[in-house]
C-alpha cells in the first residue's frame, strides 16, 4: 500500500495524515463499552498497525475511560513518541479518582484555566510525553468566555506544553472568537455523508475562510455507514447507539434505503460502503478519525483513505444523500 497522502491541518503548520485513527472504542467509557467489547492487546496492534501503513495521527481525550484510553495511548507509542501526531482534549471534569464529575445526572464542563493546566499536566503524565501536538477545548463551558479559554490555551503554547490549539462542537460565532485570540489549526465537529449540520451550519464554510483545519469524529456516523447494522436489535443492550435517532427502526430502515444505494456505487467503485463514505469526506477537504480497535479495519480505512474521487462520484453520493437529508438525531 502506498503511502498515505499527507494534508496541512489548518495554517500553522500543523501537517497530518489525510486520515487519522480515533482511540476512543478502545476504553470503556463511565464504565460502558463502547462499539462493544474490546482488549489492550488488539488495541495497541492497531495502532501499531496504522503507523507502519504511515497512520500517525491518533486521537484521544481525558474523557474516554476516563484517563484510561490516555494511558492505554501512550503505553502503545512508548519509546516512538516522536513518529506520531497526539490529539487529545480536556473540558468534561475529571476528579482525582478518574471519575467524570456530575451535576443533576448530567457532566460538568469546566473550562477555567486552573482546572484546564491541571488537566493538561495530567494528559501529559498519561501520555508518558512532555508535550502535545494537538489540545482541544473538547466542549465549551458556557460560565467561562471561549476568549478566556483560548487565551490560556495560547499561554500552554508559549510554553511548550501543546503545539496546536484545537476547539470541538463549536459553532461559525465561537470559532471567530477563539481566533480572535489565537490561531486555531483545528475544529472537531461530527460530520459524515449522514451527518452534516456542521455543513449546513456554515462551519465549512467559517474554518476554510479562517484557514483552520476541519477533523471529522464519527465519520461513518458511528458505524451507520458500513451498512452492517442492518436492525436495532443487533446493538447489545447497553450499547450506547441504541438510543440515537438514527438507529431507531423506523429510522434506521429508512437510512438502509439510501446505503444501499451509496453501495452500488461503492462496488462500481472495488470498495466498501465504509471507504466510499471516508474518501467523500476527504473530498470535502475535512480529515476524518474513524475509530477502531482492530487491525484488519484500519487497513481497510486507510485504503479507502487513499482513493481520490472525481466530481461526478461526489455528484452521485450527494444526490443519494442531499445536505438536507434527515438520517435521525445524532444523540437521544
Amino acid at each position: 500500500m502506498e503511502a498515505i497522502k499527507q494534508v496541512a491541518l489548518g495554517n500553522q503548520g500543523l501537517i497530518v495524515p489525510r486520515i487519522g485513527l480515533g482511540c476512543m472504542g478502545m476504553s470503556q467509557l463511565m464504565g460502558a463499552d463502547t462499539y462493544g467489547k474490546a482488549n489492550d492487546e488488539d488495541s495497541i496492534a492497531t495502532i501499531h498497525r496504522s503507523l507502519e501503513l504511515g497512520g500517525n495521527f491518533l486521537d484521544t481525550s481525558d474523557l474516554y475511560g476516563p484517563l484510561v484510553n490516555e494511558r492505554l495511548v501512550g503505553k502503545a507509542i512508548k519509546g516512538q513518541r516522536d513518529k506520531y501526531i497526539i490529539a487529545t482534549k480536556f473540558g468534561f471534569e475529571i476528579d482525582d479518582n478518574g471519575q467524570m464529575v456530575l451535576a443533576n445526572n448530567y457532566p460538568v464542563i469546566n473550562n477555567r484555566k486552573e482546572y484546564m493546566r491541571k488537566a493538561v499536566e495530567r494528559s501529559l503524565k498519561n501520555l508518558g510525553t512532555d508535550y502535545i501536538d494537538l489540545y482541544y477545548m473538547h466542549r465549551q463551558d458556557p460560565a467561562v468566555p471561549i476568549e478566556e479559554t483560548i487565551g490560556a490555551m495560547a499561554e500552554l503554547v508559549k510554553e511548550g506544553k501543546i503545539n496546536y490549539i484545537g476547539i470541538s462542537e463549536v459553532d461559525s460565532e465561537t470559532i471567530r472568537k477563539a481566533y480572535a485570540v489565537h490561531p486555531i489549526s483545528a475544529v472537531q465537529n461530527e460530520y459524515s455523508l449522514f451527518e452534516r449540520e456542521t455543513e449546513r451550519a456554515g462551519v465549512l464554510a467559517t474554518v476554510a475562510e479562517l484557514g483552520v483545519g476541519m477533523v471529522a469524529y464519527s465519520p461513518l456516523s458511528r458505524g451507520l455507514a458500513t451498512g452492517k447494522i442492518q436492525s436495532n436489535s443487533e446493538l447489545a443492550d447497553d450499547d450506547f447507539r441504541k438510543q440515537f435517532g438514527k438507529f431507531k427502526d423506523g429510522q434506521l430502515d429508512k437510512n438502509l434505503v439510501l446505503i444501499n444505494e451509496v453501495e452500488t456505487l461503492a462496488t462500481e467503485k472495488g470498495l466498501t460502503v465504509a471507504q466510499l463514505a471516508l474518501a467523500w469526506v476527504i473530498a470535502k477537504g475535512v480529515v476524518p478519525i474513524p475509530g477502531t480497535k482492530k487491525v484488519n479495519y484500519i487497513e481497510q480505512n486507510i485504503a479507502g483513505a487513499q482513493m481520490d474521487l472525481t466530481d461526478n462520484d461526489l455528484e452521485r453520493l450527494e444526490a443519494i444523500v442531499p445536505i438536507e437529508t434527515e438520517t435521525g438525531s445524532r444523540y437521544l
